[in-house]
């Protein structure tokens, strides 16, 4: 089939090599205890006036995942206004969260581009049948019935590699989407341990 699809069935592979290679990558990468360390989940659960602050940033330069990455610069600002330190929890996420999305754009795009790399083939299959009726005329169906199947395979290949494209793109992008949410309730919750330990240092005679 991949060698009666034509030269379109080249680029085709490409784009489903490409798009297997990104969800294994992704599945990988978008593991919760890689992207939400148990040590810092323990951390800003149990954190209190009594926590060596250098203590609590070694412990999140020793996790890995974005929200370590983010814990570790609360507690890096924990000094400064309030405002300012909620400003850092939301440039500091963008960034993590970008990172968790990388890959998923091409994934889209391979989903998006595939069906129409398949139906380019179709058409170049079909503009074989028309040129083989006018040289051979409409009494060689064998000639017509091979072009109109290299049509429908490079359609059938475009298809195959499009459904799951975009079937995983918008599982990962949800799951994207439901660990950010996660992080950013933890981290607000977490500010707000800090903002209560600050004011009970400040009130501890």
């Amino acid at each position: 089939m991949i060698k009666h699809g034509g030269w379109i069935m080249f680029p085709i592979g490409l784009c489903s090599l490409a798009g297997l290679a990104i969800v294994i990558e992704r599945m990988v990468m978008l593991r919760r205890k890689r992207i939400i360390a148990p040590s810092v989940i323990d951390l800003v659960e149990h954190f209190s006036e009594d926590t060596s602050p250098e203590t609590a940033l070694e412990i999140c330069r020793n996790a890995r995942g974005p929200f370590a990455r983010i814990v570790e610069e609360i507690i890096g600002a924990r000094h400064l206004p309030d405002a300012q330190v909620v400003e850092t929890l939301q440039a500091t996420g963008r960034t993590q969260v970008s990172t968790m999305e990388r890959g998923l754009t091409m994934l889209e795009i391979i989903g998006n581009v595939s069906p129409l790399l398949g139906l380019l083939g179709t058409v170049l299959g079909m503009v074989t049948v028309f040129n083989a009726i006018t040289v051979e005329g409409i009494g060689h169906p064998r000639v017509l019935s091979e072009g109109i199947s290299k049509a429908l395979i490079t359609t059938v290949a475009g298809l195959i590699v499009a459904i799951p494209a975009v079937a995983f793109h918008s599982w990962l992008s949800a799951r994207v989407d439901d660990m950010a949410t996660e992080m950013h309730e933890r981290a607000t919750a977490f500010i707000s341990k800090l903002h209560y330990v600050r004011l009970r240092a400040r009130t501890r005679p």
